[in-house]
């Protein structure tokens, strides 16, 4: 009998996640090691098992353990940034979309499920991670002259210019200048070892999203939008780039995409609602989720302390938390092995 992961599509086998299969007493152990500390599908997986080992003669008892190990597309070793496993890029196609607000959240839903997650500001003419991670427990650093450490908030590794610059000072620099910086904050900074890198990228479709496409291997983009058309057609260009640099979009999400009276629970659709589905649609996308208008929001980026870490039971952090749940399945799709690669175990013989 075959037991599935529904999230991803592959027998357990067929994505290395059976570890071991023991049998004693008439009880079966079976250990399975989960792509990511985010997979939604573990209850349905104990419940396959479970069904699947008592079909085995002698089986009269099932004890299923979960492990989790992010997946890392195999492949050469990487010069840069060896020890980061994924690196998200977190864009739009315009400004004012709420960008920095969904990576920040988004950034902090992953590390809430043991994830080990990283946030790297590559907005250098807008940096505002620094305001909405707030305060550091670990202070930013450049260490031996020349290694930049990075900061570290709410157990997130973070790094920005802005932690470099003076608040309120404008960064007035050419693209060459924009580069070299890129370049300096992948190869000298220590990140150490990283389940995701979620990366803060400026509006639009400029050096920054070129110079980062060829600094890195990028595991996916995520880009944000809000419903009415004007963003729409800007993500859409966004979506050109992408392809063009050979970046894998993992999903869409839309932001602002209502207000809800706290009062009396009216749902009023400001900026229309559904156009980040409705594109996700048409370009053959995975919609990752909507996000709601709400002041809880806004205020915890002013704060330094994300819905998601504020609030995490409220209806945004739970939606945070189920579209942080989505990319971290997407990005383990994309890091499968391939069919052919997979080693054959006799003790996984219980459970193909």
């Amino acid at each position: 009998m075959q037991v599935k992961d529904p999230a991803l599509g592959r027998s357990l086998a067929g994505a290395e996640m059976l570890r071991e299969v023991t049998f004693a007493d008439g009880k079966a152990r079976v250990e399975i090691r989960l792509t990511t500390p985010l997979c939604p599908s573990r209850d349905e997986i104990r419940a396959s098992v479970e069904a699947a080992a008592m079909h085995v003669a002698g089986v009269k008892g099932v004890d299923v353990a979960f492990t989790a190990e992010v997946a890392r597309k195999l492949g050469p070793t990487r010069e840069r940034l060896p020890g980061v496993r994924n690196i998200i890029a977190v864009a739009a196609g315009k400004g004012g979309v709420g960008k920095s607000t969904v990576a920040t959240n988004l950034a902090v839903a992953l590390s809430a499920q043991g994830a080990r997650v990283g946030i790297l500001d590559a907005d250098v003419f807008g940096p505002s991670i620094p305001q909405m991670m707030g305060q550091p427990q670990v202070a930013a650093e450049i260490r031996d002259e020349h290694t930049i450490v990075p900061g570290v908030h709410h157990g997130i590794k973070v790094l920005s210019v802005g932690f470099f610059v003076d608040r309120g000072a404008a960064v007035i620099w050419r693209g060459p200048m924009i580069h070299k910086l890129l370049t300096q904050f992948v190869e000298d900074v220590d990140w150490g070892e990283l389940d995701y890198l979620v990366v803060d990228l400026p509006p639009g479709t400029g050096d920054t999203q070129l110079s980062l496409s060829q600094l890195v291997p990028v595991t996916g983009a995520v880009m944000v939008t809000t419903p009415q058309e004007m963003s729409i057609i800007d993500v859409e260009k966004a979506l050109s780039m992408w392809k063009k640099v050979e970046v894998p979009v993992l999903g869409i999400i839309e932001n602002m995409s209502y207000f809800a009276c706290p009062q009396c629970g009216h749902h009023e659709e400001i900026f229309a609602r559904g156009g980040g589905r409705r594109l996700a649609e048409r370009e053959g996308l995975t919609f990752l989720g909507e996000i709601p208008v709400v002041s809880a929001v806004r205020s915890g980026g002013d704060d330094g302390k994300p819905i998601t870490l504020a609030e995490p039971d409220s209806a945004v952090g739970k939606a945070f938390a189920t579209i942080a749940g989505r990319v971290a399945c997407a990005l383990s799709v994309r890091n499968l092995p391939d069919p052919g690669t997979v080693k054959r175990s006799s003790k996984l013989s219980v459970l193909k």
